[in-house]
Formats: structure tokens, C-alpha cells, sequence
């Protein structure tokens, strides 16, 4: 039944702990017999090799569990930020998350991104503060992190009894019970008993303000609270669920996920607190040629509605990753992708275990499956039938900030390595391959060295081509200084027919939107006559923004407002692209163009005794340090410098705190190069 389905990530910042809490909910619902650890390479969602080896998650892993009488699908999503198009995907189609914090770091770098993911995506979600085991742990300094620094309306339904090494259980606000587990059942046994003495009185307090702040979303609440009428468990969790399904409050539970404490009220959570797909509205897309907007509850009598959010691909084969929002997918059936505009026959149906596929036949709304069979869909595609379609928003994905060149070997090796790295650009949608027309080389890009270390480590080892590969370096872009304008008639002639179109156009800066746009102000005859050929004049701008101004860069912070075109009865799809081209080049020919640099944020973890030489070397790359706080045993410095000054920081930290020092960057901005190092750069291209 839909209503007792659940989809929900687990996402927070990098050793939080959500692989080892994953590992713990698989084994306390029976899916696995033994316990992984991390640190052992064990873990069920941790399987790829160099998981393992790293000890972090690089792709998002599913799950499919039962809990009492819920079925519950979960997937773990990576905690580091050069792998944050594995949280955007998997965030698009899920309809609830929890958010891991550790109890000792609280609310990191990271957890802000993810965080803001799920705002966009409005997904709603409850918090778990893990690692209450650890010295430092300090539950109520999180729940404070969690309203100041990421604006959450936190709730604790539960606390903590003991703190750091004395951690012991949890009260159940909701209940007013204390939770322990058995250690010498692996926390598998839960043991409800009294709430201590030393625990009523603060316990109290905190049932009664989790009580108020509930009761303003129900009315039975108010009123039982207002007059001090005695409240049932059942009532409470009525009014949480309903904060928590509008985004309204966040609930907050304890836990030590390592030591086996709290994990099973946490999945008791996802159960009472979390939306089914029912309760969430109905998927919002739009009719592929009219635009007309259209929406699809989640009914299995309805067309097919169903968003593809991941491709992964080994020697294997390739396994298409989908959520069905409405109607019934079945093995064996043609759907339909607006797209391609072509049908693809649905292979095989799985249900799927990590790495470990389970065959069913077919499945209804809320679904979350992998499919085989489809050779021409791409993340972000939308799966239908053909005589009732829809497409769907597709998942927006940053743009990457670094690069590398690439070269076969030998000459055997060129066709592996294109299909290779064609197959990797299919998977990942924040990996991009492009030819340099100077060199002849291939240049690969992505979020950051480690993502690019790992691409590459595919590329050698998983598909085994022999490959040179060079360091990684900054992916610029360009933009412009000033609006301009530009037209283009273009008129050519193909066999005896003659082609025309014409198009003029601004170029306008954009500093709200790093991806360019491409808008239409067009008269209402003009945008008649046109409607023909708008995506012929898309494709043509799409194409030209990628080849920049000044050094061949992508362009990006600029809007291209196509403002006129005449129509003649010799206007084409061919010229109309061609002129919107030319009238792109002539406009940005009109004005100074400026070329970009990627900035990132870093959050630097530094012992105390290592703080001064860590302060200086950043100094040295020209970090802007804009934060400094008290961490679990030293530091955290915290700013925002040029990503180009951050190549090899990860061995210069090692060298400057014996080891002990970690950092996480984002990237978040570009920033214009200086005309000294463009003349450096690019031989004096400004």
C-alpha cells in the first residue's frame, strides 16, 4: 500500500556517520545478518573499491527495507561536495531525508549545501544527532546550530541520557520513556523502562515545548494544551507529522549510530513522521509540445510518469535508475521519451540492494527501480506513454570546476577511451569531456581533484584503457562587462532552394544566474511568427555560448534576450540557427569581455598547535578567512579563496599538522581573473 511506502535519503556532511547509520538500519530491519563497518571497507552501500579504500561514499547507494509493516527504500548519498550531483539527483525524486549531524561538529560546511538542496526540492525532513558517544558531544549546542545556521524550526523528540563517554539511551519525548539497547545484542533489543530522576524535570520542560511548538499545526493540540488536558502520543505525533510533511518543523532525534544507540526510533520516525507518496503532491510537469502545464497524482491507473535521475554504467552494462511517479511500469513495454522524442523497450526490473538487483515484474507510483534496456536516455529524462505524455523537471546539476587533459596511448586505445568517456558523461552530469582545438587534446571536467581522481581511476581501471593523463587544472569561464547588441541576416542557398532567417538580440550580464538563459521578448506577431523556429534559435545560442569571446571559454553570469526576427517563406530551422550564431558573435563582439576563475569556501579542521602555520600558509594563497570556532579537539577556519590556489592543499595540510588536519571546499562563485594574470595566462587576451 502507498501510504505505508516511504523514500527517503540520508544526507549530511562527510563523517557524519551516515554510511554506518545506513549499515545500522539494514541490519536492525533484517536485510543483513552482519554488521559493516567503514573503517573495515565492509559496509553494504560503501561497496565500490575505492569507497573502501577511501573510507567516503562516492555514489549514491539503494536500499530497500521492510520496518514493521512499512516498506521503507533509502539511499545513501555521499557527504563530499566534489560528488554533490549524487545528493541533487537523488533529492529530486525522494519525498523525505533525514539529515545526519555529528554530535561534536554539528552543522559543517557540507551540511549547509545538502541542506539547501532539500529547500529547493522541498523535501521534508528530521534530524539525527549522531556520535553523542564522542568527547565533545553537545546535543543542545546542534539543535541551536540547526535553527541559527540552517533556519530549521529543530524539535528534539528525543534527548539524550548521558553525554560523551557515560551515553547510555534516549528519553522518547513523545512516549516519555527511556530507550536503551542491549549492547550485547548489538542495540538489536530495545528496553523501554522509566525516565531517571535526574532526567524528569528536563524532560518536562522539553515534552512541553515540543508539545507547543507542535500544537500550532493542530487545532485538538492547541486546545488540549492550552488547557492543560492530559495528551496522547498518538496526538502529538499527528500534529509533528503534519510541521514536518509542510517544511515547517524539523524533528530531532538522538543517537550514537557506532554504538548502537537510538537508530530504531529514528526508523520509527521515518515511519510516523516522514510523507508517504500520497502525501505529497501530485508530480508537476508539462505537455512536451504545447508547454500546457499538467499534473499526475500517484495512481497506478494513470499514464506512466516516471523521471530517470542516475545511469551507472560498468563493464558490464548499464543500469537506469528511475522513480515512478504515476501508472504502472512493466518489463517488457515501450515507453515513451519526450526528449528523443522515440520509444525504448523496458528490459529487465529491479529492485535494488546497493550493488545487488532483485527481479520484479513491475511497479507502481512511489517505486524507486533500476531498469535495463535503454540505450538512448540520459539523467534527467522523463519515461512515459506515448498517447498521455508529460515531462518533468529535470534535476539542475553545478557547473564543474576543474579540468584535465586526457590522451590515449596508442591509437587502439582512441575509440575505447570515446566510448569510455561517453559512457561516463552519460553517468555523471557533472562530468564534461571537450576537445581542445589548439592542442588536439581531450579535456575532462568535474567538481574538484578528488572527483577527477576518481573519474580517472574508472577510466584506467574499470574499463581498462590505457590513457595519459594530465594535472588537474582551473576551468575558466568568460562573461562580458556591459550589455550589447547584435542581428544577423543569414541567407545561403542549398541546391536551388534559398534559406533565411534572421534574428537580433541582446546580451545583458546576469549575476543571479551562473548557467546562461535565453529568453524571448518578443510582440505578439513576432512571437507568432517565430514559435516555428525557437528551437532551432536555442540549439544555435546553446552551442555558441559554449565557445566564449576571448579564449574559447564557456560563458556563464549573462542572459541572451532574442528581441526581433522577420520571417520570410525561405526562413528555415538551419538559417534561423545560423543567424541566431551570428548575431550572438556580433553582439559580444560590442563589448569587453572578462574571464572568470572559480572560487570555493573552505572549512579547515586544524589542531590547535598546528592553527598558526595553517593561518599562514592561507594567508600565502590569498585567502580571504572570513570565521574562526571551536572545534572537537582544535580549530575550524573557515573562508573563501581562488580554487586555483588549493591544488595539493590536501598534502600541504598533512605535512603542516602531522596528519591530523582536514578541509572541505565548495565551490560557490567566479570571481574575474586580474589583467596581469590573463596577460600570464592567456598571452595578453583581454
Amino acid at each position: 500500500m502507498i501510504d505505508k511506502l516511504r523514500n527517503i535519503g540520508i544526507i549530511a556532511h562527510i563523517d557524519a556517520g551516515k554510511t554506518t547509520t545506513t549499515e545500522r538500519i539494514l541490519y536492525y530491519s533484517s536485510k543483513i545478518h552482519r554488521m559493516g563497518e567503514v573503517d573495515d571497507g565492509t559496509t553494504t552501500t560503501d561497496w565500490y573499491p575505492e569507497e573502501q579504500k577511501r573510507g567516503i561514499t562516492i555514489f549514491s547507494a539503494a536500499v530497500s527495507i521492510k520496518w514493521k509493516n512499512f516498506q521503507i527504500n533509502v539511499i545513501d548519498t555521499p557527504g563530499h561536495v566534489d560528488f554533490t550531483a549524487e545528493v541533487e539527483r537523488s533529492l529530486r525524486v525522494l519525498d523525505g531525508a533525514v539529515g545526519v549531524f555529528c554530535g561534536v561538529g554539528g552543522v559543517e560546511s557540507q551540511s549547509e549545501t545538502v541542506w539547501k538542496q532539500a529547500n529547493k526540492y522541498r523535501v521534508p525532513r528530521i534530524a539525527y544527532v549522531n556520535k553523542l558517544d564522542r568527547v565533545g558531544a553537545d546535543f543542545d549546542k546542534v539543535v541551536a546550530a540547526l535553527r541559527k545556521r540552517l533556519g530549521a524550526n529543530a524539535i528534539p523528540v528525543s534527548i539524550p541520557w548521558g553525554i560523551e563517554g557515560d551515553f547510555r539511551g534516549v528519553v522518547d519525548l513523545i512516549k516519555m520513556r527511556l530507550l536503551t539497547f542491549d549492547e550485547s545484542a548489538l542495540g538489536s533489543k530495545v528496553i523501554e523502562g522509566d525516565i531517571p530522576k535526574e532526567l524528569d524535570e528536563a524532560a518536562a520542560v522539553r515534552r512541553d515545548e515540543m508539545v507547543e511548538r507542535a500544537a500550532e499545526f493542530d487545532d485538538a493540540l492547541m486546545e488540549a494544551f492550552l488547557e492543560e488536558k492530559e495528551i496522547s502520543p498518538e496526538t502529538i505525533v499527528r500534529a509533528l507529522r503534519k510541521g514536518t510533511i509542510a517544511g515547517k518543523i524539523t524533528p530531532v532525534f538522538a543517537g550514537s549510530s557506532l554504538k548502537h544507540i537510538g537508530v530504531q526510533p529514528l526508523l520509527d520516525g521515518v515511519c510516523a513522521l516522514l510523507p508517504s507518496p500520497a502525501d505529497m503532491p501530485p508530480v508537476e510537469g508539462v505537455h512536451p509540445e504545447s508547454q500546457k502545464p499538467l499534473k499526475r497524482p500517484p495512481t497506478p491507473e494513470l499514464g506512466l510518469a516516471s523521471l530517470v535521475f542516475k545511469i551507472e554504467t560498468d563493464r558490464h552494462g548499464e543500469l537506469t535508475y528511475l522513480r515512478v511517479y504515476s501508472g504502472t511500469l512493466r518489463s517488457g513495454t515501450q515507453v515513451f521519451n519526450p526528449r528523443t522524442k522515440t520509444s525504448e523497450r523496458i528490459g529487465h526490473i529491479y529492485q535494488m540492494h546497493a550493488h545487488e538487483r532483485n527481479l520484479v515484474d513491475s511497479v507502481g507510483p512511489g517505486s524507486i527501480v533500476a531498469v535495463t534496456g535503454l540505450r538512448q536516455t540520459w539523467t534527467g529524462d522523463t519515461l512515459c506513454e506515448k498517447k498521455y505524455p508529460i515531462l518533468l523537471e529535470r534535476p539542475l546539476f553545478p557547473e564543474t570546476v576543474v579540468s584535465m587533459a586526457i590522451e590515449p596511448k596508442s591509437s587502439a586505445d582512441r575509440k575505447r577511451l570515446a566510448e569510455t568517456l561517453e559512457k561516463l558523461e552519460k553517468d555523471d552530469p557533472t562530468f564534461k569531456t571537450r576537445s581542445d582545438e589548439e592542442t588536439g587534446q581531450i579535456i575532462i571536467s568535474g567538481m574538484g581533484e578528488l572527483h577527477l581522481e576518481v573519474l580517472k581511476n574508472r577510466i584506467l581501471n574499470d574499463f581498462n584503457v590505457a590513457a595519459n593523463v594530465g594535472e588537474p587544472r582551473v576551468a575558466y569561464r568568460e562573461t562580458i562587462a556591459s550589455a550589447s547588441s547584435g542581428e544577423e541576416e543569414f541567407t545561403t542557398s542549398v541546391g536551388d532552394r534559398s534559406q533565411y532567417g534572421h534574428v537580433r538580440l541582446d546580451v545583458r550580464p546576469n549575476r543571479e544566474s551562473v548557467k546562461p538563459r535565453i529568453l524571448f521578448e518578443l510582440d505578439e506577431v513576432r512571437e507568432k511568427e517565430l514559435r516555428r523556429f525557437v528551437p532551432a534559435i536555442e540549439d544555435g545560442l546553446k552551442t555558441a555560448v559554449l565557445g566564449g569571446n576571448i579564449a574559447g571559454f564557456p560563458m556563464v553570469y549573462i542572459d541572451v534576450v532574442v528581441t526581433a526576427g522577420k520571417v520570410t517563406p525561405e526562413s528555415t530551422d538551419l538559417a534561423y540557427g545560423s543567424a541566431a550564431v551570428g548575431a550572438f558573435r556580433k553582439a559580444i563582439e560590442g563589448t569587453k569581455g572578462l574571464i572568470l576563475e572559480p572560487y570555493v569556501r573552505f572549512d579547515v579542521i586544524v589542531p590547535d598547535e598546528g592553527l598558526g602555520d595553517v593561518l599562514n600558509d592561507l594567508n600565502k594563497r590569498h585567502a580571504v578567512i572570513t570565521a574562526m570556532d571551536d572545534r572537537d579537539g582544535g580549530k575550524g577556519v573557515l573562508g573563501s579563496v581562488a580554487l586555483s590556489k588549493m591544488f595539493g592543499y590536501a598534502s600541504t595540510l598533512r605535512s603542516l599538522t602531522q596528519g591530523r588536519g582536514v578541509y572541505t571546499l565548495e565551490p560557490y562563485d567566479y570571481q574575474p581573473v586580474s589583467d596581469e594574470e590573463v596577460k600570464s595566462l592567456f598571452g595578453g587576451l583581454v
